[in-house]
């Protein structure tokens, strides 16, 4: 019997779950076009030199479909003021003030129906055409030199390197939250947020050999965005995620959040070019992270804040965090185990359903595979689940709106 070929499996299983390229562009399309409308002439931010990006998932490029076909996309954006505004000029409120009042006309502008909805970093647009998703806006501003000088001290301590850690304090920016004490107050202790340097944190981690990155440039002959650059660690995260949703289809609230798995991920990762490989680590790297007991993932862009504090909180017991996620990261090993090691094509067939809502035919799964195809095989078809929706870009601790 031939060995069997564990990275077309993967391979394919990773492009089957990957966001379609249009679904990309046509958010890319609509944050742009929100960035031109707050810098155009007559626009009360204009002379701030406002800036829109996206952040999470969608800016590390490791956003998957949703379990059934009912598409509904969550992008978070921030809209960065980066000159002449900051904690000594506005209030938290009076900046959210400052870009609602811009969103609203923008909104009426391009006859968008829902209300615009404050939350409480940020405001929601809710979009309703063939291409149904909220886009939440986060207001913020730079972070102050004290501020970012403080940041790079305690990357360093937490293991980055200088130059890294001094690149991406720069990025570092002060957010709104109507649950800060002095939201109506000038004050300096906004909270700290990092979306894009951890964006740049990440995709250290994901060229951490020189020989991967020269291997995955080479492969680029124009630019290409970043979405559509899939190293293995963003595929790798990207398997783990639906297998996390499918898991918890039906308790979402207890689910680990993404920032968790991604962070542990990406600390993990050694920069093998095999998706099989990098799997295999960063499993492992799960399992271990679970047998040390830890109730810390710090953010590396600010290792002061720990993604996993609501494990400890008791408004939070019910929901039993570090529980479910030990579970889960016990269970995907053993499902992993079985799927890389099985040749029982009806049995991988069943568990790809079952566990990652995914079914390819027999004759196509064998071939991915290089096992015969039995008469057994031939004749047994995968389980097809119905999923309840879930967003592709999902809330979380550590993600930038709440």
């Amino acid at each position: 019997m031939s060995k069997r070929d564990n990275e077309q499996l993967l391979s394919q299983l990773v492009d089957d779950l990957d966001l379609p390229d249009s679904a990309y562009e046509t958010a890319v399309r609509r944050y742009e076009n929100i960035g031109k409308w707050l810098g155009r002439e007559g626009s009360s931010c204009a002379d701030f030199d406002p800036h829109i990006f996206p952040q999470g998932s969608f800016r590390l490029g490791i956003a998957i479909k949703p379990l059934s076909g009912l598409e509904e996309y969550d992008l978070d954006l921030a809209c960065n003021l980066r000159s002449g505004v900051d904690s000594t000029t506005h209030t938290q409120l009076e900046l959210k003030e400052l870009i609602g009042s811009e969103l609203e006309l923008y909104r009426n502008a391009r006859s968008i129906k829902q209300p615009l909805e404050a939350k409480h970093r940020c405001w929601r647009l809710e979009y309703a055409d063939n291409l149904k998703f909220h886009m939440d806006i986060v207001p913020c501003v730079p972070e102050s030199e004290i501020r970012k000088k403080s940041l790079v001290v305690s990357m360093e301590n937490y293991g980055i390197v200088e130059s890294l850690a001094q690149k991406v304090a720069e990025l570092a920016v002060g957010i709104t939250d109507d649950r800060h004490p002095n939201y109506s107050q000038k004050v300096p202790d906004w909270l700290i947020s990092n979306p894009e340097g951890y964006a740049q944190w990440f995709e250290n981690n994901m060229y951490p050999t020189e020989l991967l990155k020269v291997a995955c440039e080479s492969a680029q002959v124009d630019e290409v965005p970043f979405y559509k650059i899939k190293t293995p660690l963003q595929r790798v995260v990207q398997i783990l995620k639906r297998h996390r949703d499918k898991m918890f289809a039906d308790n979402s609230d207890s689910k680990p959040i993404s920032v968790i798995i991604t962070t542990l991920a990406a600390s993990t990762y050694s920069g093998s070019s095999s998706l099989e490989s990098a799997l295999k680590e960063v499993l492992l790297g799960l399992k271990q992270f679970v047998n040390s007991d830890s109730n810390e993932v710090l953010n590396p862009v600010n290792p002061k804040e720990n993604f996993a504090d609501r494990w400890s909180m008791p408004a939070y017991d019910d929901l039993e965090l570090k529980r479910n996620f030990h579970n889960w990261v016990n269970q995907v090993n053993r499902d992993f185990d079985f799927l890389l090691e099985s040749n029982e094509l009806e049995m991988i067939s069943e568990s790809l359903a079952k566990n990652l809502s995914v079914s390819f035919e027999s004759h196509k799964l064998a071939s991915l595979l290089s096992i015969p195809l039995t008469s057994d095989a031939i004749t047994s078809q995968p389980k097809i689940v119905s999923e309840p929706v879930s967003k592709p870009w999902s809330k979380g601790r550590g993600d930038f709106c709440k």
